[in-house]
């Protein structure tokens, strides 16, 4: 669980959503009975982050992850990038997430997928990963870090429980050269839960906690990687971009979404993907 106030407070802002309701309302609008889910049919509802499905899978590549892998999303959320690569590539994913409502979530949408022997949630905090040292071949982590306020801890303790060679895989939202970010976004309100560094101060905090860099991209960088978009195979339904923005946001998503892309235009923020790996 949540071991501070900030953490508390991060925890708060995804919870309390109604969000099984929301997600089994939007799935029933596009003619998909919840218990017969594919995972192919729920990636653009639950890989919610820059690029949707698209980022996960350019992220797998970079990050050449294998069927016996045994792999931590923290901060994972709801687990959708988790069930895409166990469904996709065959490998085992625990997720860590502060949020009891988003693993309540995670498990049941992995229980619908039949993916509950590769999939696994544990609620806690990713500054105290409840995990032996050298627990993971991969620790993964997607749109989380904006919400950590400690990241020199959390990346120490990415490098704990990762083996020695293991990867370390980040594609998040970070501060552009305009400091001035406009709220509320999709992670946060306001300022006081709202953790953004500039890439170059990730890259030196991640290599910093002992990491060798293997590939890194910023910026334009990052959406020349996604010229020719990757989409899921047999994926013939299709769930409309408004209700899975409802799901996530609420009343507030559409001025969330707004404040993204003006933040972007301005330079407030931006964003980087890289993969690590643990000397």
């Amino acid at each position: 669980m949540a071991d501070d106030a900030t953490e508390r407070a991060v925890s708060a802002h995804y919870s309390g959503r109604a969000l099984l309701k929301r997600v089994i309302s939007a799935l029933l609008a596009a003619g998909i009975d919840p218990a017969e889910v594919t995972v192919e049919q729920l990636a653009p509802l639950d890989n919610f982050h820059s690029f949707g499905v698209a980022g996960t899978l350019e992220l797998a590549r970079e990050t050449q992850i294998e069927a016996t892998d045994r792999v931590l999303d923290a901060g994972g959320g709801i687990g959708g990038p988790a069930r895409l690569l166990a469904h996709r590539i065959g490998c085992a994913v625990t997720v860590l997430d502060l949020s009891p409502d988003f693993c309540a979530l995670g498990e049941t949408m992995t229980a619908w997928t039949q993916l509950t022997e590769k999939v696994t949630f544990v609620c806690g905090s990713v500054l105290q990963a409840p995990f032996p040292d050298a627990s993971f071949d991969v620790v993964w982590t997607q749109h989380a870090a904006m919400s950590i306020a400690n990241k020199p801890r959390f990346y120490a303790e990415v490098h704990r429980v990762l083996r020695p060679g293991g990867r370390f895989a980040l594609f998040d939202v970070v501060a552009g050269p305009n400091a001035s970010v406009l709220f509320p976004v999709p992670w946060a309100d306001g300022p006081e839960t709202s953790f953004l560094l500039p890439p170059s101060e990730i890259r030196a905090l991640v290599t910093s906690a002992g990491f060798r860099e293997r590939t890194w991209a910023e910026g334009a960088g990052v959406a020349q990687r996604f010229s020719q978009p990757l989409v899921p195979a047999g994926a013939p339904d299709k769930l409309d971009p408004n209700l899975i923005d409802n799901v996530w946001m609420g009343a507030l998503g559409p001025e969330r979404l707004r404040n993204v892309q003006r933040n972007l235009q301005a330079g407030s923020i931006t964003l980087a993907l890289g993969v690590f790996e643990r000397v």
